[in-house]
């Protein structure tokens, strides 16, 4: 790697821990520059994974920290989420090159479409009071097997369908979401990052590297809950997932790039 090259992998880390922190869509922008750079569509998703880890795992210690912090229901949740990162992980590293990169497309294509229209929000308003009533429960523990699938083959977005999700089913503060969503990405993420490594498909130079500037950004996200800079990260998140999704499609070969 070269200086450019460490500078901007250092930036955009800390972009995405920032971002993912207190929402997500982060890997939104690490998958289009780990690919950029040269990485195969799977090592890259794997390659993130790193990333992915340190940064939740910085904004677990610092909720942790001031008082934020519900272990018992982030390990119930949890544990079908892990479950089903397993199964995510090994599809992921199953299906052809090609197949994935259709896919990681067409899924960047429908998560921007959610970030910019954020339809989230219109549920979240009509949600009043916390409500973990058994059935509610168990509703969730079946939901977190589906997003700990997604999460280990994609991982793109997962902190918003995390939000929605908790949200929805339990009506918890955002907060208090926030909180359980870094945990439960944490803990599952371990498991699918072991899959990848053991698969080989992790670049631990650029992963590390990434993980520098997402756990920075992991910290600031976690310590300030603010909204400063939005509409310009937008912007790049647009401009990253409308340019990855041409080259994923193989757009660029009709103007011979």
């Amino acid at each position: 790697m070269n200086l450019f090259q460490i500078g901007l992998i250092l930036v955009i880390g800390i972009i995405t821990g920032f971002l993912n922190t207190l929402g997500g869509g982060g890997s939104l922008l690490t998958l289009p520059m780990l690919i950029f750079l040269g990485l195969p569509a799977a090592t890259a998703n794997g390659t993130n994974r790193i990333s992915i880890f340190i940064q939740n795992f910085v904004a677990v210690t610092n909720f942790r920290h001031r008082g934020f912090f519900y272990p018992k229901l982030g390990i119930i949740l949890g544990i079908p989420a892990i479950l089903g990162s397993i199964f995510g992980a090994r599809v992921a590293i199953n299906i052809s090159e090609e197949l994935f990169e259709r896919i990681l497309a067409v899924v960047m294509i429908v998560v921007l479409i959610l970030i910019l229209t954020r339809p989230e929000k219109k549920f979240i308003k009509e949600i009043e009071g916390e409500n973990l009533s058994t059935i509610r429960l168990m509703i969730s523990i079946i939901v977190f097997f589906a997003i700990g699938f997604y999460g280990g083959f994609l991982q793109a977005g997962v902190g918003f369908i995390i939000i929605v999700a908790l949200t929805l089913i339990t009506g918890m503060s955002l907060v208090k979401v926030n909180c359980l969503k870094v945990f439960i990405v944490l803990i599952y993420t371990i498991f699918s990052l072991v899959i990848f490594i053991m698969n080989g498909k992790v670049n631990f130079l650029l992963g590390t590297t990434l993980a520098v500037g997402s756990g920075i950004g992991a910290y600031l996200g976690s310590t300030f809950a603010v909204n400063k800079g939005d509409k310009w990260i937008r912007i790049l998140i647009t401009i990253a997932i409308l340019l990855m999704a041409a080259k994923l499609l193989g757009l660029f070969k009709y103007i011979g790039l």
